[in-house]
C-alpha cells in the first residue's frame, strides 16, 4: 500500500455516468489488446477502494459476500443478491458485472428473469453457471444449459444499453476435470449468445490456451488460486481478455482477520497490526463517500 496520503485524496466528483455509457466501456475492455484485470469487491468498501487504486471495472463474488454475512457461497437468496449487487453499483462510478450463480433456479425462464432483474439494478454485465449446487448432479445437462445461456441472451438483447453476458462451464469447480466437455458447453454457450466464457478452476497454461484456441469469444479466466503462478503478462501473451480473481481478495482478509484474532488469542500479542493499513490512509482512500 502506498505511504503517501495525498496521492489518495479523490478528485472533485465527476459526471454519474449512464448504464448505456458503462455499458459501452465495459463492452469496449474486452476488444482492446491484452488482458485487463477486473477485481471482485464483497461490499461497498473494498468497491471504494478499488475504485480509488485505478480498476476500470468491478465484478461482484457471490462467495465473498456471502462469507461477509457469515453465510457458504451459494446459500443466499436471490432479493438479498440482487440487493447487494445494487449496492456495488451504486458504491462508484465505474462498470460492474455480477456473479449471479446459476441464476437462482432450474428453467430457463427464471434465469431470463434474474438477468432481467441484474439490468435494473444498474449492472452491465453478469455471469450465468451451469453448475446445480446439487450433490447427485452437479452439472446441468448439456441441452438445459446451452437453452439456460440461450435464455439470459434473450432477455438482455431486450436492453437499451450494452450488456456483457458471461457463460461459465462449471466442470473443474464440481470435480471433473473434463477438458473435452467443457470446450464443447463453451462453444455451445457462445453460439446460444454469451459474449465471454469462462472455465473457473482450469489453471494449466495449456488448457487455458486450448480454451481461448476453440472460441470466437473473450475468454475470462480466475486468478489468486493457490499454487497458480500464471500472471497478466503470460495470460495476455496466450489470448485471454479479462482476469478475475473470485473470493481471493476476501479471503485474503479472511486470512489476516484470523491469523490476527489467533495469535491475540493463543499467545496475547498484537505483532499483527505491523501490517495494518494506517487509520489516516483508509480515512483518506475513504474521503470521496463524504
Amino acid at each position: 500500500m502506498n505511504n503517501k496520503i495525498n496521492e489518495f485524496i479523490p478528485e472533485p466528483n465527476t459526471r454519474k455516468l449512464s448504464q448505456k455509457e458503462k455499458g459501452e466501456t465495459f463492452l469496449s475492455m474486452h476488444h482492446e489488446d491484452g488482458a485487463f484485470i477486473i477485481p471482485n469487491p464483497w461490499d461497498i468498501g473494498t468497491a471504494r477502494l478499488l475504485a480509488q487504486l485505478g480498476y476500470k471495472a468491478l465484478a461482484t463474488t457471490s462467495a465473498g459476500y456471502s462469507f461477509s454475512i457469515g453465510q457458504r457461497d451459494n446459500t443466499v437468496d436471490r432479493e438479498a443478491m440482487i440487493h447487494h449487487v445494487r449496492s456495488i453499483v451504486e458504491a462508484t462510478n465505474l462498470p460492474v458485472s455480477a456473479d449471479l450463480e446459476n441464476g437462482f433456479g432450474d428453467l430457463p425462464d427464471i434465469v431470463a428473469e434474474t438477468i432481467k432483474l441484474s439490468s435494473k439494478v444498474g449492472l452491465v454485465g453478469a455471469s450465468i453457471e451451469d453448475a446445480t449446487n446439487q450433490k447427485d448432479r452437479p452439472i446441468y445437462g448439456f441441452e438445459l444449459a446451452v437453452d439456460r445461456i440461450r435464455a439470459a441472451a434473450e432477455a438482455k438483447r431486450s436492453f437499451e444499453h450494452s450488456f456483457v453476458l458471461t457463460g461459465r462451464a462449471e466442470n473443474y469447480l464440481v470435480g471433473r476435470p473434463d477438458l473435452k466437455d467443457t470446450i464443447r458447453r463453451l462453444q455451445a454457450y457462445q453460439e446460444a449468445g454469451a459474449d465471454v466464457l469462462y472455465a473457473p478452476g482450469v489453471t494449466s497454461k495449456d488448457d487455458i490456451s486450448a480454451i481461448v484456441r476453440s472460441v470466437d469469444r473473450p475468454v475470462n479466466v480466475v486468478m489468486g488460486l493457490q499454487g497458480v503462478k500464471l500472471d497478466l503478462a503470460e495470460l495476455s501473451k496466450i489470448g485471454v481478455k479479462r482476469i478475475s480473481v473470485g473470493s481471493a481478495l476476501s479471503r485474503v482478509a479472511l486470512g489476516a482477520f484470523l491469523r490476527a484474532a489467533n495469535e491475540m488469542l493463543e499467545k496475547g500479542t498484537f505483532n499483527f497490526s505491523a501490517d495494518a493499513v494506517s487509520y489516516a490512509e483508509i480515512s483518506a482512500m475513504f474521503a470521496s463517500g463524504d
